[in-house]
């Protein structure tokens, strides 16, 4: 009896442990080079823009960027660690591919809107959530 009894605590001292470290539950960042799907979480702004998510995100030779959709025409540019970045289009709303520098933490990214009397640039923050990514 005594050994079941052990056995019983062992079990539940190590069910409590998965459940506050996630024992695995989470998924590594992408490795390998391709192309995947991955939710990205947007705070900032005003709340009247958004981006798609899911989004695209390529890696190549350990380097990763992201398709970012607005849902609005009206940026004209994006701003990564001080660089500037243009939208890949015309039509249709602003996309940008701007590098992933860190997934599952948050990135600063700058947009500039020309839907006001005069452009504005907003701050904000994206979080690419590598638990979310799938690949294409």
């Amino acid at each position: 009896m005594r050994s079941h009894k052990l056995r019983l605590f062992v079990c539940v001292l190590v069910c409590a442990i998965c459940l506050l470290v996630g024992c695995g539950s989470r998924k590594q960042s992408p490795t390998g080079d391709g192309t995947y799907l991955m939710e990205v979480n947007m705070k900032g702004g005003s709340g009247r823009a958004s981006i798609a998510s899911p989004t695209k995100v390529f890696l190549r030779n350990g380097d990763a960027t992201a398709i970012i959709e607005w849902s609005s025409p009206n940026y004209d540019y994006m701003v990564v660690d001080d660089k500037r970045f243009l939208p890949m289009d015309d039509g249709g709303n602003s996309t940008f591919e701007i590098p992933v520098k860190a997934f599952d933490e948050p990135i600063e990214v700058i947009g500039d809107t020309t839907a006001m009397s005069q452009p504005h640039e907003i701050t904000y923050t994206l979080t690419f959530d590598s638990y979310t990514a799938q690949r294409l």
